[in-house]
């Protein structure tokens, strides 16, 4: 199955860009005929042939479309810090799309060593493994904003921050309602300071804990990705 992103699909008929008209044609060998199926990150799937094929530009006919395919039944935000090493951010950015994840965001938090991000490479990560993965819906990946600026966002839902200050902390899934809509805060290979944690159970955060052992920032950010996912099932 070849899949295609296209978020401004809006009618019957489409043209792929330069670069998808070139994979279409000159690296798939697609022709007028074949047919390819298409994804708008907004819930939509959609069938299409090709009816023309220049050369830098592929012309599509939609023949089939699935609205709201795959839409989950709650909303899953996962706020975490940048890591050191970006492939294992990226890592995160690609398994969680897979699993299940409407939003991300990056935060800077004090004990963060990375403080600058390429948006536009992890939106690529993240818009192959929407193909890869058949997901409908692309998820939002927000601007980095500090742990401060975060705590000041209006944020609704069902609000959790993991970290591995001692205390009783219990799992998130003790916590947690079905059908809801979910922010959980992963801190940075440091964890979050005391100070952050305080302010964020000031702002109606609640703190949990991912497990008994040490978790790397990335992993923990997808076992909560998955625990969510898992108890919406």
């Amino acid at each position: 199955m070849h899949v295609f992103y296209t978020p401004d699909l809006a009618s019957n008929q489409y043209t792929l860009n330069e670069e998808e008209s070139k994979h279409c044609s000159k690296v798939l060998r697609l022709g007028v005929g074949d047919v390819i199926h298409l994804i708008d990150g907004r819930g939509g799937l959609y069938q299409a042939q090709i009816i023309e094929v220049g050369r830098k530009n592929v012309q599509l006919k939609i023949i089939e479309q699935q609205l709201e395919f795959g839409k989950r039944n709650h909303y899953l935000h996962i706020a975490v810090a940048p890591t050191k090493n970006i492939d294992r951010l990226e890592w995160f950015l690609e398994k969680a799309t897979e699993i299940g994840i409407n939003e991300i965001t990056p935060i800077i938090c004090d004990r963060s060593e990375r403080k600058i991000i390429k948006q536009e490479r992890l939106e690529k990560v993240i818009t192959s493994a929407v193909k890869q993965s058949l997901t409908a819906y692309h998820p939002k990946l927000n601007n980095a904003t500090s742990f401060t600026d975060l705590m000041k966002s209006n944020l609704d839902g069902q609000k959790f921050i993991a970290h591995c200050l001692p205390g009783e902390k219990p799992y998130i899934n003790q916590f947690t309602t079905q059908h809801q809509s979910y922010i959980v805060l992963i801190g940075p290979e440091g964890d979050f300071t005391p100070s952050e944690i305080d302010l964020a159970l000031q702002n109606g955060y609640k703190g949990v804990t991912l497990g008994n052992t040490r978790l790397r920032t990335e992993t923990a950010a997808l076992t909560a990705c998955f625990e969510v996912n898992y108890i919406n099932r």
